[in-house]
């Protein structure tokens, strides 16, 4: 195994980034994804076998995907060459792949090639990559923040082993930040009073960081050199107010195109499914705060009427118009309450998915039975000849009828008896229900 510096370029100068300064340099040191690098786990036992294949990292930022791709071209004695799909193109794969043919031919020693954010390359620029990891040219480590089922080629998908990388839990971020605390520490001259970082104030940049080990060395380093620049004996203690001074406005991390859009609405659909008010409004706010198109909440929350209460209160899907016509009458931020009421009644209201399943089997019987003619009684008849082929015969007005019910026939003679809609016992449904049974009662004295 090579000298582990070699793989990090020299960054002991303090003006070096800080999140540079502390990349670990040994398994041991790395912080977080125990899951996949705990002691006996099949991924660090590939890394010090020194026999690891092609993979792809899927995770947050500040996980560590790249710190471990650079870790396991250590361990494999490999070549490391970073590539970034977001400023790179084919064409640098291909002098990539050139170099790693000549340094096999030439040094017998592997290429390692690194592509972060690996999503930015479209499936049929991913297909650049195919022949070499197959022939073994190189070994493809891809990062990426977004989900690979629907990111990556699946022909490119099949090849690689994904490990799943997750947010540092907060003591791993604690642990972090206190050691670079150590560091900044060594940069002063001798004798020179360090600004005092105790553990409420590891913890509230803990906090600010979210997981993200990158984010909260960003954050450790600028508070450190806004209070070195001050004196000494006027240094503020370190609380969520001077983090806010320092860093600016904490931005929640979301992306509205990618998958953490996904997950949180997912969170807010299914919090009002489950009646957790508290649930649904702490996802409808994360939302917000990212940014979300209020409009876009204003369409799945009309959705989540229809879906989840239907006919169990018929004055929810109301109320989600109307809070989608007020916000776009009144704009952010007045508007906004207007969804948070919407949202309040959705999680409250009595829940049904009845006419959701009603639907879907209706729909599988149309495509069941999609040519069953119309029963010719309720076609209707505004020519003679149509009159002449039967049409409309023996239809009976069911306001003439006793009750009015005339108790006739409606579906195919295919489907006839068929039942989709079985309203439940919930709030409103349960008055449907008896009056489908009156209904029912009234047509067949008809009949």
């Amino acid at each position: 195994m090579k000298p582990e510096p070699s793989l990090f370029p020299p960054a002991t100068s303090a003006t070096a980034p800080l999140a540079h300064r502390m990349r670990p340099t040994t398994l041991d040191a790395y912080r977080g994804q125990s899951h996949l690098l705990g002691p006996g786990k099949p991924l660090r036992a590939a890394i010090e076998r020194g026999a690891t294949g092609s993979m792809v990292f899927w995770g947050p930022p500040g996980s560590g995907k790249t710190t471990l791709a650079r870790l396991i071209a250590n361990y494999t004695d490999s070549a490391f060459v970073p590539f970034s799909a977001v400023t790179e193109g084919v064409p640098r794969v291909r002098e990539v792949i050139k170099e790693a043919r000549e340094r096999r031919e030439r040094e017998g020693r592997a290429t390692i090639l690194f592509c972060d954010e690996i999503h930015r390359f479209n499936k049929a620029q991913q297909d650049a990559f195919l022949p070499w990891v197959e022939e073994g040219v190189i070994t493809l480590i891809g990062a990426t923040t977004e989900n690979v089922s629907f990111e990556l080629n699946p022909a490119l998908l099949s090849r690689l082993r994904v490990f799943v990388l997750e947010p540092l839990d907060s003591d791993d971020v604690r642990a972090i930040v206190a050691s670079a605390i150590d560091v900044l520490a060594g940069d002063l001259d001798s004798g020179a009073p360090a600004p005092a970082f105790n553990a409420e104030a590891i913890a509230l940049i803990a906090k600010h960081a979210d997981g993200d080990a990158r984010r909260a060395l960003n954050a450790t380093e600028a508070l450190w050199r806004h209070l070195v620049a001050i004196d000494p004996d006027a240094r503020p203690a370190i609380d969520a107010d001077l983090l806010e001074a320092v860093l600016a406005k904490r931005l929640a991390r979301y992306d509205k195109a990618g998958e953490e859009h996904f997950n949180l609405i997912s969170a807010l659909h299914k919090a009002v499914r489950g009646s957790d008010v508290e649930g649904a409004l702490y996802w409808l706010a994360r939302m917000i705060e990212g940014g979300e198109d209020p409009l876009y909440l204003a369409r799945r929350i009309v959705r989540m009427a229809t879906e989840d209460i239907g006919l169990a209160d018929p004055r929810a899907l109301q109320l989600t118009l109307a809070a989608k016509d007020a916000y776009h009458f009144l704009g952010s931020p007045e508007g906004e309450l207007a969804l948070v009421e919407a949202v309040i009644y959705l999680a409250s209201a009595p829940k049904s998915n009845r006419i959701y399943a009603a639907w879907q089997r209706a729909q599988r019987a149309a495509r069941e039975h999609p040519a069953e003619p119309v029963p010719k009684h309720v076609r209707n008849a505004p020519t003679k000849l149509m009159k002449d082929l039967g049409y409309g015969e023996g239809y009976r007005y069911d306001h003439a009828e006793d009750g009015h019910a005339a108790g006739q026939e409606y579906l195919p003679e295919q489907l006839r008896g068929a039942r989709w809609y079985e309203p439940s016992g919930q709030g409103f449904e349960k008055t449907i229900a008896e009056r489908l049974e009156w209904w029912a009662e009234r047509k067949h004295k008809a009949r």
